[in-house]
């Protein structure tokens, strides 16, 4: 049913508003008393780090997990850019560290005066940063028009609050037309004299997407003065509606703020139709700024007093807590107050005893933040796993790289596979084991239909036949979105370990026959390495090598070369170690690809100036690219090659990259990929075989953590992470103690953390024997 449909089947306008009304019911907000005293951890948080050289995260307010984004946008692709100097508006929707534009829907800006144009590039407002401030769950701004704009947000809705100069001409433009993506199809309404509503269709993350549709309805404080439309060029004072294709399209509101100088509105969305917007209104609306402001920040708290890190400097804490934050932002929120989403087939269902989220990065995710939720929110990754197997069930088919309602076919590869593997062995499937494993089976021995949006693992085919995927330059896109036949030989290291990692699911449920099958193509990274390199390479359509020999040079890796996929092999390191030439060639290579003796003498410039190219400089380079997902484990391989005191050297040099400043971030952040890295690794305990629940361990960069973990999932409630001393310069482990107790393994289990009450380290300035044994690193997958 179309928005305008359910407002007229409603009987009137008035009926509508109703709804809406002054009398919307407010739930109780938290008490932010509480949290008013100093040194909270939400004062430890920037959310300006990111903003600048494409870390392209977003500073404005939203809720941990949030459906609503409430965001400045300067005119970047992604929405916000440190460097601009003008505002085009506040949008509700933003996607933390994505590399193409996407979201932006509804910027709204206040103005004053006369409308002379509706192009917010024309209309943008001029701002300094020494007139801004953003915290969790807030963001406010000075603009050079003299007026101040304070965002806040619940789950579904964005509150602002406007304080104008003392004026009869005050506004409020409410652009449906303009995104950060392409508009399909705009409406705007204009309801009563406090309400709007609009229906955006957009397209578009990187290439054209299917279309999805984000409903929305605005609820002013007080009655505006003034209204109308605009459409293209032409704005009508009075108009109440105005449609148009992908063309400017919007509405103003007008206050008198000669005597009340601020202005209130709380926008609600809804990603089904304008009941759900409506209903996300009453439901989260009718409370003023202040108090969801205090309530945002107090859930931010509580998400963030999880993890109490002890020691370290002020930045280091700045840096990680910053993190920590941006690791909660998605997946988002995808359901109304009712339960009702819109699934991927387009139509409108129920979740039942789970919200449904939306928007999956996977190809970044599932080798970081998909296991750092998992520990600190598994009721919450839970959902985030059931949502990911209602795709499936609404649709016909698992994801890849899901926007919203649609699917973008984005990266390449086979991601969902290990993102529903961690969930399954992080025990958070229960009840669903069976219905994963079918839909993953499924995704692994097949193709989508042509008829149907996701592409999967496209080189299916080819692989299952031959072993590998094969790489086939120029060939034409069937669909939308990337092709694993441009990449075939990253695509083949990713089919791999996903099916390493499903072998093992299959086993654990008694799938025997299918076990053995996974595991044995779980070794087909075999069939691309090339022998007389050394180094993996493409092959062609007919089996042929194919591309420059140079690793360093290589053609078919997605975002990557030779050199740094050679390391994606978790599911079976060892067997990789034996294809360069046993543990001392591998360590020499090791060495060569992180820059080992120059990281030695300047750990941060070797960061910076040999590792870090810039933010899409992915190709010709034979070193470690902190930047970018491919090789995020590669630091952790010094684990299986008996020299993990290197390890911790790499990743304390990686982490010299975060920092608190605008460009504290390395590379896109990718729905929090990075920040959970950085979070991981300065805890030092890290995902090192993703789809599986194997920790590795590193020195930690805090004296002490202390994890608090939902009991329901880790029943000691908490884990405690020492390292008493450790410093840039006492930085090696000499031993390891759990629960007092030795321990000389360079992982843990999850099974371990279930039962785990402290880890501890003894650490040291010189390197030591610890981890060295041959049954110390992680084991293959068998």
């Amino acid at each position: 049913m179309r928005w305008t449909q359910w407002i007229r089947g409603a009987g009137t306008a008035a009926a509508a508003a109703a709804l809406l009304g002054g009398a919307v019911a407010a739930p109780a907000s938290a008490d932010g008393a509480a949290h008013a005293e100093r040194g909270r951890l939400t004062d430890l948080v920037n959310p300006f780090i990111g903003t600048e050289n494409e870390g392209n995260t977003y500073p404005g307010a939203a809720v941990p997990f949030g459906m609503v984004q409430f965001s400045p946008d300067t005119g970047h692709n992604t929405g916000y850019d440190y460097s601009e100097t003008h505002i085009r508006g506040f949008s509700t929707v933003h996607i933390s560290g994505v590399g193409c534009g996407l979201g932006g829907d509804l910027p709204v800006l206040p103005t004053t005066g006369d409308i002379t144009s509706t192009d917010n590039a024309v209309y943008a407002a001029g701002f300094s940063h020494d007139d801004e401030k953003a915290g969790p769950g807030t963001y406010q701004v000075g603009l050079d028009t003299g007026i101040k704009a304070e965002l806040s947000a619940t789950e579904r809705t964005g509150v602002q609050r406007y304080t104008f100069p003392a004026t009869d001409k005050a506004n409020v433009l409410i652009n449906a037309g303009q995104s950060l993506h392409r508009t399909v199809n705009t409406e705007v309404e204009i309801l009563d004299d406090r309400t709007v509503r609009t229906a955006i269709t957009g397209s578009g993350f990187c290439q054209d997407t299917k279309p999805y549709t984000v409903y929305t309805v605005t609820r002013f404080d007080r009655p505006f003065t003034v209204s109308g439309t605009w459409k293209g060029d032409t704005v009508t004072e009075g108009s109440t509606a105005s449609t148009a294709g992908g063309e400017r399209n919007g509405a103003f509101v007008r206050f008198d703020t000669t005597k009340d100088r601020t202005v209130e509105a709380t926008t609600a969305i809804s990603y089904v139709d304008a009941k759900g917007a409506a209903l996300n209104l009453r439901a989260e609306g009718g409370r003023s700024y202040d108090r969801v402001a205090r309530a945002a920040q107090a859930a931010w708290e509580d998400r963030l007093d999880d993890v109490r890190a002890k020691g370290g400097s002020e930045t280091l804490r700045r840096t990680f807590y910053s993190s920590l934050y941006r690791s909660f932002l998605a997946p988002n929120i995808g359901s109304d107050v009712d339960g009702r989403y819109t699934g991927w087939d387009q139509r409108i269902h129920k979740a039942k005893g789970f919200t449904y989220y939306q928007n999956w990065s996977l190809w970044d995710t599932y080798r970081t933040q998909a296991q750092l939720l998992s520990l600190l929110a598994p009721h919450e990754s839970r959902d985030m796993a059931i949502s990911v197997l209602k795709i499936d069930e609404d649709s016909g088919w698992l994801p890849k790289w899901g926007y919203g309602t649609v699917e973008t076919n984005i990266m390449t590869g086979d991601p969902v596979t290990p993102f529903l593997t961690n969930a399954y062995q992080q025990g958070l499937l229960k009840g669903y084991e069976e219905q994963a494993y079918r839909a993953l089976k499924k995704n692994a021995d097949g193709v989508p239909p042509a008829d149907s949006a996701p592409v999967g693992r496209e080189a299916n085919k080819e692989y299952l036949a031959d072993g590998f995927a094969p790489y086939i330059k120029g060939r034409a896109h069937v669909k939308p979105g990337d092709s694993d036949y441009d990449h075939g030989a990253s695509a083949t290291l990713e089919y791999a370990l996903s099916d390493a990692m499903l072998g093992r699911m299959a086993k654990e449920l008694g799938h025997d026959q299918d076990a053995a099958r996974y595991a044995e193509r779980a070794q087909n990274y075999r069939k691309i390495f090339d022998s007389s390199t050394g180094f993996f390479r493409a092959r062609d359509a007919n089996g042929d090598f194919t591309g420059p020999a140079d690793p360093a040079r290589s053609e078919g890796f997605h975002e990557g070369t030779s050199w740094q996929y050679q390391w994606l092999v978790p599911q079976d390191l060892p067997g990789m170690v034996s294809l360069i030439g046993g543990t001392d060639a591998a360590n020499e290579r090791l060495d060569s690809f992180f820059a080992y003796e120059q990281l030695l003498q300047d750990p941060s410039k070797t960061a910076r100036e040999v590792w870090v190219n810039g933010p899409y400089d992915y190709y010709n380079a034979d070193k470690y690219n902190p930047q970018n997902e491919p090789d995020l484990i590669a630091p952790y391989t010094y684990l299986s090659t008996g020299q993990p005191w290197k390890t911790t050297d790499v990743v304390h040099a990686a982490l010299t990259l975060f920092t608190d400043t605008p460009t504290g971030m390395t590379g896109n952040d990718d729905l929090g990929t990075m920040s959970a890295w950085n979070v991981l690794s300065s805890i030092g305990v890290f995902p090192v075989q993703p789809g599986t629940d194997t920790w590795g361990l590193s020195t930690p960069v805090f004296e002490r953590v202390d994890l608090t973990l939902d009991r329901r999932y880790y029943p000691e409630g908490g884990l405690t992470v020492k390292a008493p001393g450790t410093s840039d310069s006492a930085r090696y482990i000499r031993s390891a103690r759990t629960d007092g107790a030795a321990y000389g393994k360079t992982y843990l289990t999850t099974e371990d953390i279930r039962r785990t009450r402290e880890l501890s380290f003894e650490v040291g300035t010189t390197p030591s024997g610890w981890g060295t044994s041959a049954d110390a690193a992680p084991p293959a997958l068998k």
